[in-house]
């Protein structure tokens, strides 16, 4: 069984991290975001992903290396010379995702973090017949999105899609994975093309495109605010699916992860909705809350981090508060009793002084 992940370009919207690794590279939950994503393939019985990749190539080749021995999955790079949009990757890919088996594939937006029923929606697709499956998941204020209209009472049959509808249509939207018959791919032309403004209505029409609700969480993490919402979801199944990875003792509220070779000094307060990675050091009397902290960070004495998301071997100086999404790069260097508010700073920058107001330092 085969797969694609849409690793996509720049990843501007979650700058600066993306200024150090690709975005599917960066850390969510101690792990490289797509790491989430392949490890769930695998589970599910996937034996080869496909990366479709526009940018820092070679970066992302060197992941392959490593990750396709640990995990025993092979692992391509399909590159995009030119941006091809959301299904032109399926045309340049097409060599590696059709054996001529018949057999479906899974497709994925690598920003997604959800708890990946793959194995369901397998069974759901081979069970309709249809070319496609898309999962859907349930939102609380659909005219924020493009709305998938589909007839849950037969086999989730997909009628149309609403761009950000004025008036109620229904509450499910794309999740951004999907089930795909190889037949798929004779839709799809060597050009940039959208699957879901191309491609899926196309199927709907022929009425052989149809819709799973997506159990559990979802959201893409694709932007800092976004991120920090999915780091909560995230930690939230954790407590329900595997409550022994979450990191326990009177100074922990709430769920939290600790790498096992962080340090936690006296008298801290850490969480709820905390991650720590690899390598951190946490000095005493310091309260975390709601934010990631990234691998080789140290944060000193007394220094408080809320709503914050902070990058690889960055230091926060003591007495130091940040707070109100403030997102630091690869190594930033954060002086003693300072006071950020929702700033961002690009890799290898100081922070000297107040930041009174939200703003870039670069």
């Amino acid at each position: 069984m085969k797969a694609i992940i849409l690793v996509g370009g720049f990843g501007t919207r979650l700058r600066p991290l993306t200024l150090s690794v690709p975005k599917p590279l960066v850390d969510f939950a101690n792990k490289p975001m797509i790491l989430h994503q392949i490890e769930a393939l695998k589970e599910a019985g996937v034996t080869e992903v496909i990366l479709a990749v526009a940018y820092q190539p070679s970066v992302m080749v060197k992941f392959l290396d490593e990750y396709q021995k640990k995990l025993d999955i092979k692992i391509t790079c399909s590159q995009e010379e030119t941006p091809m949009g959301t299904a032109g990757p399926l045309a340049l890919a097409r060599h590696l995702l059709d054996d001529g088996s018949g057999e479906p594939f899974f497709m994925l937006n690598a920003d997604v973090i959800c708890e990946y029923p793959l194995k369901e929606a397998y069974a759901f697709h081979k069970s309709h017949g249809g070319e496609g499956t898309i999962l859907v998941t349930k939102v609380s204020e659909p005219s924020k999105y493009g709305v998938v209209v589909f007839d849950e009472d037969d086999e989730g049959k997909v009628d149309r899609f609403v761009e950000k509808p004025k008036e109620f249509v229904g509450n499910k939207i794309n999740a951004g994975l999907y089930v795909l018959s190889p037949s798929v791919l004779d839709r799809i032309e060597m050009r940039p093309t959208s699957i879901e403004k191309e491609v899926f209505p196309a199927i709907a029409a022929e009425k052989k495109l149809h819709a799973m609700v997506l159990p559990g969480y979802w959201m893409d993490v694709g932007q800092p605010r976004d991120y920090l919402v999915g780091l909560n979801l995230y930690l939230n199944g954790l407590k329900e699916k595997k409550p022994e990875a979450l990191a326990e003792g009177e100074n922990i509220q709430g769920h939290v992860i600790i790498h096992e070779t962080a340090s936690i000094g006296e008298g801290c307060v850490i969480g709820p909705n905390v991650c720590i990675g690899r390598g951190c050091k946490v000095e005493d009397g310091v309260l975390l809350k709601n934010c990631m902290v990234f691998p080789g960070v140290t944060v000193k004495k007394h220094a408080c981090v809320t709503g914050s998301i902070i990058g690889w071997s960055s230091v926060i100086g003591q007495w130091s508060r940040l707070e109100n999404m403030c997102v630091f790069g690869e190594d930033v260097q954060c002086k003693d009793e300072v006071y950020v508010n929702g700033a961002v700073v690009l890799p290898h920058k100081e922070v000297k002084s107040n930041v009174q107001t939200p703003q870039i330092i670069i």
